[in-house]
């Protein structure tokens, strides 16, 4: 996916609208990512890994399908990844204060 517009939201507890995506789909795991909405630099966005429990985890040569994992992601999901979400960037600087 490429626009914020385009993915799921989230709305953290400080008001700010994070657009949720997922990636790097494997039999047992996908990437989500959070993208914040200031788009100048990816430094922002922030990530979480999802343990993905279907029928594609017993078999290490399938790959789960991105649009289903997107379907399954309810809002206590996304809130429990946002929770253990770590930001994509590495450094000092306004960029990296907590979510």
């Amino acid at each position: 996916m490429s626009a914020i517009k385009d993915m799921k939201s989230y709305k953290a507890g400080d008001g700010t609208n994070w657009g949720v995506d997922v990636q790097l789909p494997s039999s047992s795991s996908v990437l989500v990512v959070f993208h914040h909405p200031d788009g100048r630099t990816a430094r922002k966005d922030r990530y979480a890994w999802l343990n993905w429990q279907g029928a594609e985890a017993n078999n290490a040569a399938s790959s789960v399908s991105l649009d289903k994992v997107r379907a399954s992601l309810d809002d206590a999901t996304i809130r429990a990844l946002f929770t253990r979400s770590m930001i994509i960037g590495a450094g000092k600087g306004p960029a990296f204060s907590p979510a």
